[in-house]
């Protein structure tokens, strides 16, 4: 569960290692971003001679989270970290490769480019 002011660590060479969301979006009442939602990110740390600055704003997608995710058959996943992965305007990953596991239900919210990219879904 992601809420605002919380910082995640970017999952993808972008540029950017930590950042923080500052809104969840779907609805004004929309509280809390689980596994597949999208966030409004600012970027708090970035590595230099990235593509991603300091201080910029962009979207994300949560592909990891500490709070555990039912699926359907009644398992649970959870994960070590909270992360994201950086979006462009078209809504695919900014970097060209994926850091660590992403969740499976990436693939049901049509995320189909990071779950290529990504080394490992669980």
């Amino acid at each position: 569960m992601i809420q605002q002011e919380s910082r995640l660590r970017v999952a993808d060479n972008s540029g950017a290692r930590e950042v923080l969301c500052i809104r969840v979006l779907g609805g004004s009442k929309r509280r809390y971003a689980t596994i597949g939602d999208q966030i409004v990110v600012s970027v708090k740390d970035a590595s230099p001679g990235g593509n991603v600055k300091k201080g910029s704003v962009s979207r994300a997608v949560v592909v990891r989270t500490k709070k555990e995710v039912r699926r359907k058959d009644g398992s649970y996943i959870r994960f070590d970290d909270n992360a994201v992965v950086l979006l462009n305007a078209a809504e695919e990953p900014r970097g060209t490769r994926i850091f660590g596991p992403v969740a499976r239900e990436l693939r049901e919210r049509n995320y189909m480019k990071i779950v290529s990219l990504a080394p490992e879904v669980l």
